[in-house]
């Protein structure tokens, strides 16, 4: 059964055409949602069901979750090759299903087919993960907004609302409901934002507009306490763990964006270039690019990464970590090949989200050590039964993927105290991002008040 707080976002949805939740992750959106999706389908206020959500979400999450909190919704996935995702846009009585499922990267693909996605009897659509809907000058924002433009309900769920900026919010709040903020995206940046540098367009939200715009779209805004939801939860321990390393070869890359190693010399072509290679080199190693021009396709280029290793501090570190916690069930995150290659070589039994059933066999206390890249665990993939200790190898620039990643095993349903291990080099760019991360998610708090 729904909790109280659970009851109170549904009962929001259920009374009004167009509504945003933003709950943090793990918080049971998708619960309420379907709630909701059930009653206004039982009520006959929608008939037909669309739910866009990110593909691993749409395979692993949805169908199960349907099954769990639904008797009388019918999912089908429209997935896979063209023809099989037509064949699921079928009407109900063909398909047997009143709620289609579907990723964001087929919605230009579905777009180009339906101009209007009342006229195949929906007319209730739920935007899972709705921060992948925030630009709307995107080809795939473009062309959803046109097609559901006539639908009666449209729902909104994230984590993130603001995990990137003010900025983000126009774009998901837009999609939604274009009374919220309006239609202009220049309009909104002229009211709530001041241009720093006009040549290069960069922005700083004005003096407490955050809290404007949450006053603003707030009639259609279910925001969950997080006082009232933080303790439904086991406690979450976030654990820097520093370790250190002979700075010499890292100290050169930063000053002269050029390093020689090993007999090879790396060179960085841009600040931006350099601060990828200072994060791999704080791992003890560094991608050695080198392009070449293609043969076959005249004008494009070949490019060749070869990892050059200098030190293996951090990778000890992380045998001590393990060690320490008892071989304790974990999920390691990455963020380079190279780390996921070292990683296989040190322990050839661990397991990838893209092996075989990987998902159930965590849940189910089967895999002692999981691999992942942040990309690949976002958004709504339910692995808190499976363990409650996770490292950070190296760490991710993008809030969105950091606590997507957190939120997998510190959720609802998790019985013990989550413990996440953040493994930084002293000194490095590793304590920037940890920082920058700390930052913004200080700023995104404040939309959860």
């Amino acid at each position: 059964t729904l909790r109280p707080y659970q009851e109170s976002a549904a009962d929001f949805i259920y009374e009004r055409d167009r509504s945003l939740i933003l709950a943090p992750v793990g918080a049971g959106k998708t619960a309420i949602t379907i709630t909701a999706m059930q009653a206004l389908t039982d009520d006959h206020i929608v008939g037909r069901w669309l739910v866009v959500a990110p593909k691993r979400v749409c395979e692993s999450v949805w169908p199960v979750e349907i099954a769990k909190w639904s008797k009388r919704l019918y999912p089908r996935l429209a997935m896979g090759a063209p023809k099989e995702r037509l064949a699921a846009f079928g009407w109900p009585a063909q398909t047997g299903a009143n709620v289609v499922i579907i990723n964001y990267d087929n919605l230009q693909w579905l777009a180009e087919r339906v101009p209007d996605l009342t006229l195949m009897g929906f007319d209730g659509v739920v935007l899972d993960e709705l921060t992948r809907l925030k630009d709307p000058s995107g080809k795939r924002f473009k062309a959803f907004e046109k097609i559901i433009e006539k639908v009666k309900v449209v729902i909104g769920l994230t984590g993130s609302f603001t995990s990137n900026g003010l900025e983000d919010t126009f774009g998901q709040c837009r999609i939604v409901d274009k009374k919220l903020l309006g239609r202009s995206k220049g309009a909104f940046m002229q009211q709530y934002f001041i241009c720093m540098n006009p040549e290069y367009g960069e922005f700083m939200p004005r003096p407490g507009a955050l809290q404007r715009v949450m006053e603003r779209i707030k009639p259609a805004t279910f925001v969950l306490d997080a006082g009232e939801y933080a303790d439904k939860l086991p406690p979450l321990n976030i654990v820097p763990m520093t370790c250190q390393m002979d700075m010499t070869q890292y100290k050169v890359m930063k000053r002269d964006l050029v390093l020689e190693l090993e007999g090879t010399t790396i060179t960085a072509v841009n600040a931006a270039v350099v601060t990828g290679k200072l994060q791999q080199m704080s791992g003890g190693w560094v991608y050695d690019t080198t392009k070449v021009p293609n043969p076959d396709k005249p004008g494009k280029w070949i490019t060749t990464q070869t990892p050059v290793w200098f030190s293996q501090h951090k990778f000890d570190l992380l045998d001590e970590v393990l060690a320490e916690n008892q071989r304790a069930n974990t999920i390691l995150f990455y963020n380079y090949r190279e780390e996921l290659a070292e990683l296989r070589r040190r322990y050839p039994q661990a397991q990838t989200l893209d092996d075989h059933d990987a998902v159930n066999r965590w849940n189910a206390g089967k895999i002692n050590l999981l691999l992942a890249h942040p990309l690949s665990a976002q958004f709504g993939l339910n692995l808190q039964y499976g363990g409650n200790h996770m490292i950070f190898l190296s760490l991710p620039w993008s809030l969105t993927n950091y606590e997507q990643a957190i939120g997998r095993i510190h959720r609802s349903g998790q019985a013990h105290a989550v413990y996440v291990y953040v493994l930084l080099t002293k000194d490095t760019i590793d304590e920037r991002i940890f920082q920058a991360l700390q930052d913004k998610k200080d700023y995104a708090s404040l939309a959860m008040e």
